[in-house]
């Protein structure tokens, strides 16, 4: 009697841990990690409270875990993929509220080896050299909070679904819908500090992937934050590991978790345990002792009784006090006071974030007197690099003043801290509308080419009409912000380099954004009004065609618009490039002007490219471009030598706009 209830026992036990870490090779569930038999490397490790730990808040690290098996993912007779679907809960803490350093991922791949994979921007997924090589047979969606131009990334908080390379096929900030009627919806942070779930499903007779995503409390919504349809039978192999990556950067200390866990093949994934799976910790104050909550208190109310009010009042105006050097004098615009940008901004305050460049945040504030709204950039002063590049701005576009250049109203420098304040473009930037998921946000035609023209003219003050010669170096659609009427100004002068007309410009250090890099620069690092000129030329092709300059593919070779529109003019097809999005509710002869002038501007060769006096005299009609042949070998080679010399290149955002 007492062996056959041992047994009984064992039997339930055993029936419990199948029911917690897996049901047969096709599903398995994780409603908590203890005791799991994840395989885990990096960083990566189950705590004694159960969450699975990718990272630990090292700096530059990544860590990884894998469902220990192999999964069968492709079935008889046609060998395609079949259905599966996942649900995850995750968590990621920092030490700052709504920004982390960087990202987490889930993942299928063919290996468990990812010992070459890097950290930082790449998630701990691959690396500089095989990002992108169809050879990966990878499938990620990844939970990134960082901006990386390289990746095109939408912003610092989005959700993206990627195939063999960190250029996402498809991404969204997250959010979820609460009223379907009106569309109504509440986005969120992943840096939250709060657990979200994930859905993750895919259906082998249709090839729809979709993804959505809730907080913890909420079911599944019925609308799906992503969906997009991809056959995966051309990336997965036949067996494959699913798990999760996740890598930290060199800034904010962040952790990230994964509290429950389900997969499903050939059909839905099973239930996590809500009321099983362990909390998420949260970042808290360490206690303070006795001498700090009574005796410490009763010390500083003592000394500041003793010393007065004026002590503190000299202190605070000291904190407060301004820098000022002799180039400002020479140079600066109008200077504000820290105080006066301290109350615009209530104290930079996160609800007032707007944006986050390459060296620094932007905030919407408000200025006190003359209730004014302006975009305020705040300036690391850690690095070299932040002080020449605030120097460049405030030098620059300080004083230039054209009704296409976002206008610098003044700065502010104090103690560690530099600070730019701009013109508030209320529409945001350019690329928001080019690749916005949403079609209500996209722009129309007649927009779009009052937008090429100011930037056009822009450009043309930059090169000809100012007292020097400007050059932008950074011309991308992220640096093209909207006013309240949807023209388009040119930001972003952190990269500018400036010099007198008739002399030869000295840059040596090549600098800008991946894709937008004319061939010369590349090899010689020097820039030109005419390297601005071949930026202008795809930045041209991106407003026409809908598409960004270069974009991760499965195959062999990434897709390049400059090479895919050349291809078109060959074949006579060329409206067939514009993009789709307008229904065909677009000037003809003005779309065939933009192709083919931005062809012409990002000619190879530089001294085939046109000047900026002449794209104007083109964009406004003045005279027909003349014939000319693209040179699609010339442009295969530019691009083979942009690859070998990108790592070098230099990005940058704008951030100056009310949204992303």
């Amino acid at each position: 009697m007492l062996v056959s209830m041992k047994r009984m026992c064992l039997l339930v036990l055993g029936l419990a841990l199948a029911a917690s870490y897996g049901a047969g090779d096709d599903q398995f569930t994780y409603s908590s990690f203890t005791g799991s038999n994840l395989t885990v490397d990096g960083a990566a490790t189950v705590t004694s409270d159960g969450l699975l730990q990718l990272t630990n808040g090292t700096s530059n690290f990544k860590g990884h875990a894998f469902y220990p098996t192999p999964l069968h993912f492709r079935k008889s007779p046609n060998n395609t993929v079949r259905s599966f679907s996942v649900i995850f809960v995750f968590g990621i803490i920092s030490d700052a509220f709504n920004f982390s350093s960087h990202g987490m991922a889930f993942f299928i791949a063919p290996s468990k080896n990812f010992s070459d994979a890097l950290p930082g921007q790449f998630l701990g997924l691959m690396n500089e050299i095989n990002y992108g090589d169809p050879r990966n047979h990878l499938f990620a969606v990844e939970l990134d909070t960082i901006l990386n131009d390289e990746f095109s990334d939408i912003s610092d908080n989005h959700v993206g679904i990627d195939i063999n390379s960190l250029h996402s096929i498809a991404s969204v900030e997250p959010h979820y819908i609460f009223d379907y009627k009106n569309y109504k919806y509440v986005q969120l942070s992943l840096s939250s500090h709060e657990a979200m779930q994930v859905w993750v499903d895919y259906d082998g007779e249709t090839n729809k992937i979709n993804v959505t995503i809730a907080p913890l409390s909420m079911a599944k919504p019925t609308k799906p934050l992503i969906s997009t349809t991809y056959d995966l039978s051309t990336v997965l192999t036949e067996t494959a590991y699913v798990g999760f990556s996740a890598s930290t950067g060199p800034t904010t200390r962040t952790e990230h978790y994964v509290l429950g866990w389900s997969f499903g093949m050939g059909g839905p994934a099973p239930a996590i345990d809500m009321a099983r799976i362990p909390k998420l910790l949260h970042v808290e104050l360490k206690a303070r002792s006795k001498l700090m909550e009574i005796i410490l208190p009763i010390a500083i109310a003592s000394f500041f009784l003793t010393v007065g009010t004026i002590t503190f009042l000299l202190r605070r105006r000291l904190q407060r006090a301004d820098l000022l050097e002799d180039w400002e004098i020479e140079y600066g615009p109008h200077r504000f006071s820290y105080k006066d940008l301290f109350q615009a901004t209530e104290g930079f305050k996160n609800k007032h974030l707007i944006g986050r460049g390459g060296f620094g945040q932007v905030y919407k504030g408000v200025l006190p007197a003359s209730k004014m709204e302006v975009a305020v950039k705040r300036v690391s002063h850690e690095s070299k690099q932040g002080m020449r590049e605030f120097i460049a701005e405030v030098v620059s576009i300080g004083r230039l003043r054209h009704r296409n250049i976002v206008h610098l109203l003044g700065y502010c420098r104090r103690k560690r801290e530099l600070i730019l304040v701009y013109e508030y473009m209320p529409n945001g930037s350019l690329d928001k509308y080019l690749y916005a998921s949403d079609d209500k946000l996209c722009v129309g035609w007649h927009e779009r080419f009052q937008i090429i023209k100011g930037i056009a003219s822009g450009l043309l003050y930059l090169h000809e009409y100012w007292e020097q010669v400007v050059i932008h170096r950074d011309i991308k659609a992220s640096n093209v912000l909207l006013d309240e009427n949807m023209n388009g100004r040119l930001g972003d002068f952190g990269l500018a380099r400036l010099y007198n007309h008739g002399t030869d410009p000295q840059t040596t250090r090549m600098a800008g954004t991946f894709g937008y890099i004319a061939p010369e620069l590349a090899r010689t690092g020097k820039a030109s009004p005419l390297t601005d000129v071949f930026a202008f030329g795809i930045l041209l092709l991106e407003i026409a065609c809908g598409r960004r300059p270069i974009e991760g593919r499965a195959q062999d070779t990434p897709f390049i618009l400059v090479d895919w529109v050349t291809e078109h003019w060959h074949k006579g097809s060329l409206m067939e490039a514009v993009d789709r999005r307008l229904q065909s509710d677009y000037n003809v002869d003005e779309a065939c002007v933009a192709l083919k002038l931005g062809l012409w501007c990002s000619h190879p060769l530089p001294n085939a490219r046109p000047s900026m006096q002449q794209v104007m005299l083109y964009l406004e009609g003045q005279h027909p471009i003349p014939e000319f042949v693209p040179m699609d070998v010339a442009c295969q080679a530019a691009f083979d030598t942009l690859m070998i010399s990108h790592q070098s290149s230099v990005g940058t955002m704008s951030g100056l706009s009310g949204g992303r």
